[in-house]
């Protein structure tokens, strides 16, 4: 069985004003943004190489980690925390989150469901409220 791994929405709107509504949005469900990476600052200064604005916003609900940490301790390495918000070539942004049923599909671990799946409506209501 396949897992699609992402979410995705399509913002039509420039990139930095796209961050500021998904941090927005991100907060609004519950969701903190512990750090950030800046791909394409990064990969010019370390290769120099050109992209499209890419940002990577590692993003965090406390209750739902906790949950998901007592459920299995290894399960960080899966939690549904990035959070990639990207320049479209084509114009507008692209927001993409990880599709948080990787978790109990990779785990085999069905304690894991309720977890996921209510990390899935909070993320699918932060992509949708991005319009």
């Amino acid at each position: 069985m396949t897992v699609d791994y992402g979410r995705t929405a399509e913002v039509d709107a420039p990139f930095d004003e796209t961050v500021r509504r998904v941090r927005d949005a991100l907060a609004a469900q519950g969701f903190g943004v512990l750090t950030e990476i800046d791909v394409r600052d990064t990969l010019k200064e370390k290769i120099g190489a050109d992209m499209e604005p890419y940002l990577i916003l590692g993003a965090c609900n406390p209750p739902l980690a906790h949950r998901a940490l007592e459920a299995d301790r290894a399960i960080g390495l899966l939690l549904p925390c990035n959070v990639v918000v990207r320049g479209n070539p084509d114009g507008g942004t692209v927001v993409q989150a990880l599709n948080p049923d990787v978790m109990v599909e990779l785990t085999g671990r069905p304690e894991l469901r309720p977890v996921a799946d209510e990390a899935r409506r909070r993320l699918d209501a932060a992509l949708d409220s991005l319009g």
